[in-house]
């Protein structure tokens, strides 16, 4: 055979397998792609979003569930006589979250330790001027039938940036020159990732912004949204969305109005507007579900100087942790018994006896808490649902069942979005300690902090692991 003709073959095959090796790197590689710049792209080049979308769900889809308990929780407990007991003593802290430190290092399987209190955080923002500050005044009974709080303008937000996006339109109310940019420099200073909780805004208001205070709660409803507004308070709601190309995600919205003649509250969207200030309106009977697909959970900004007044508009119960959580297990406790294919519903329930295993220290109700994951799981969660809430990681974890927090984790960070959750290697991190990987367990919260070097509880967790804290 002649030496040219030997030549061709030898580059046809070496062409053949880097076609091969290509195409088999292809997933990894489209996957990689940041998702602003897919953004960008469906915003100023559809027709090459198209063609690169179009490949990126042949070779690398989105799962459409979250995958299902394959052992189901063993010394299962009466989830209805459990939501119906009152709970004795409280023994943690829920209010920031499950903030959950590993102290022990390397050698032995760690225990877990729950810090009493967030570390003070240092790094300087504007400081907000005082206008349309609401007056600490009683909740007006009866309410009225209309309120609308004027000057709330619209923020557009950048790529995936609806957490800062919708507090800088409320401190802006407040007269606040601070910026969404100002914002998302602390709260995401990686441009990619995915979340940010509702604790860690209240947290930044409360530590980072002068002059005012926040606070998140779960299980609210629609007249407490009202006496709110009636009051001279913006309510900021964490909600569902559904998008017909790309299915459910999590969304923030800030409300400013409503108007029971009409039954409809006003909002600014920061992602789909519209823009021109004039504000979204969506009827009640429309709103209330998305906002139950995240246990009805909103925050509210205020002075120091109206905590009493925010405290009287909740009511006492509203402002006990553990009380709180009462309430949101019993409510979706009943929507699981008129509703029993409804998925949000089991996974509220397990996220409200998770909490309150977390502030009562009780073992039944982390149990409780994962039995409700398990239905949820069974039913189908949507393939975003661990992008924003994480009480299935802790119930697992307080339940001995770590390969559940990797399975779910790993489900997780198979997509592109997925990879850009810093709780998700966190937990990972947790349960790799547990399973005895404890250079995985390191490597996890190395990767957490790369996602948001504020993250603090995985710093929290890594320096306990490297034996350089507490």
């Amino acid at each position: 055979m002649r030496k040219r003709t030997k030549t061709i073959i030898l580059l046809v095959a070496v062409g053949q397998m880097l076609i091969i090796l290509g195409l088999l790197a292809l997933p990894t590689i489209v996957q990689a792609i940041p998702g602003r710049y897919r953004v960008w792209l469906q915003e100023n080049q559809p027709a090459l979003s198209d063609i690169t979308e179009g490949v990126i769900d042949r070779v690398a889809p989105v799962a459409e569930a979250l995958p299902a308990a394959q052992q189901p929780a063993a010394d299962a407990v009466d989830i209805a006589s459990l939501v119906a007991a009152q709970p004795v003593g409280t023994t943690g802290d829920a209010a920031s979250d499950e903030l959950i430190a590993v102290p022990q290092a390397a050698t032995a399987t760690p225990a877990i330790a729950e810090p009493t209190a967030a570390p003070t955080l240092a790094a300087d923002t504007p400081t907000p001027a005082a206008t349309n500050t609401p007056a600490p005044t009683p909740t007006p009974m009866p309410l009225p039938e209309r309120v609308v709080l004027e000057g709330m303008s619209v923020v557009k937000q950048s790529f995936n940036n609806c957490g800062p996006a919708n507090l800088t339109q409320v401190l802006n109310w407040y007269g606040s020159t601070i910026t969404q940019e100002d914002v998302a420099s602390y709260l995401k200073p990686n441009p990619e990732d995915r979340n940010v909780s509702p604790w860690q805004i209240s947290d930044y208001v409360n530590e980072q912004v002068s002059g005012y205070k926040a606070i998140t709660r779960s299980g609210g409803d629609l007249e407490m949204i009202k006496r709110f507004l009636a009051a001279g308070f913006p309510v900021v709601i964490e909600k569902g969305y559904e998008l017909p190309d790309s299915g459910w995600w999590g969304h923030y919205l800030t409300l400013y109005g409503y108007d029971d003649e009409l039954e409809e509250l006003y909002s600014q969207d920061s992602y789909l507007g519209p823009f021109d200030g004039s504000g979204r309106t969506d009827a009640y009977r429309d709103f209330l579900p998305f906002w139950q697909q995240f246990n009805n959970t909103f925050y509210i900004v205020y002075r120091p100087e109206q905590e009493e007044t925010v405290a009287a508009l909740m009511g006492a119960d509203m402002f006990d942790d553990l009380k709180m959580w009462q309430k949101v297990a019993a409510i979706a406790e009943e929507e699981t018994t008129e509703r029993p294919n409804d998925v949000f519903s089991w996974f509220n329930l397990g996220t409200a006896l998770t909490r309150m295993g977390s502030l009562t220290g009780e073992a039944q109700y982390y149990q409780g808490g994962a039995q409700a994951f398990d239905k949820a799981r069974e039913l189908g969660l949507p393939p975003r649902m661990l992008w924003y809430q994480f009480e299935p990681y802790l119930a697992y974890l307080r339940t001995d069942r770590y390969q559940d927090i990797v399975d779910l984790a790993d489900a997780t960070l198979e997509t592109q979005g997925g990879r850009n959750v810093e709780e998700t290697f966190w937990y990972k991190g947790h349960a790799l300690a547990y399973l005895g990987d404890i250079s995985g367990a390191i490597t996890a919260y190395q990767t957490s902090l790369s996602v948001n070097a504020n993250f603090y509880p995985a710093q929290w967790s890594l320096d306990s692991l490297q034996g350089t804290g507490g």
